[in-house]
């Protein structure tokens, strides 16, 4: 399960990462928004 190449597994799984983080942030901001107060 090793990567053989460590840098380019860490920086994909960084991309992911940010990518999941990106969405569930623009998520909760729509979330707020669309939800009335």
């Amino acid at each position: 399960m090793l990567d053989p190449n460590p840098q380019n597994g860490q920086k994909k799984l960084l991309y992911v990462f940010g990518a999941m983080l990106a969405i569930g942030v623009l998520i909760g901001i729509i979330a707020s928004v669309a939800s009335p107060s």
